[in-house]
């Protein structure tokens, strides 16, 4: 009976089986995870503002960036993480030191204080960034 298909072996013990099925289940979760994942890798890098509207927006390219966000109660944030001024201070020398052609993107919400969008800019400036840019949305209809 060494050639039977029942699955079982002369001894009457159970062969082990391959099932494929489950195998597939497991690619296609697999699959899944990672599209799910590389979708979510095009996410704002800043804490969750809103934004001021503006008429002559462009799509921005997050790569070589880093995201400076100043919240409606003026505090700051260093891509997800807040800050306060003198670590923002040391992460602007930082990141100036291990990229000097970088980009700082500036995003507020529409109502934080300005004065705090301004001493953003102005420090990133001042440790030498050539590329600082502010971040809006394009108004929608026009």
């Amino acid at each position: 009976m060494a050639g039977s298909s029942g699955g079982t072996s002369s001894d009457g013990k159970k062969k082990a089986r391959i099932e494929i099925i489950p195998l597939i289940d497991v690619i296609f979760f697999l699959l899944a995870t990672f599209v799910l994942f590389t979708l979510s890798l095009n996410t704002p890098q800043g804490v969750p503002v809103i934004l001021p509207q503006s008429e002559t927006g462009v799509p921005r390219d997050v790569s070589g960036t880093a995201t400076i966000s100043v919240t409606d109660a003026g505090t700051l944030a260093w891509d997800k993480e807040f800050v306060a001024l003198d670590e923002f201070l040391k992460r602007l020398q930082a990141f100036y030191i291990s990229n000097p052609d970088g980009r700082i993107l500036i995003n507020g919400d529409e109502n934080a204080p300005f004065n705090q969008a301004i001493y953003a800019f102005d420090q990133a400036r001042i440790v030498g960034f050539k590329k600082v840019f502010i971040e809006t949305q394009v108004r929608s209809g026009h």
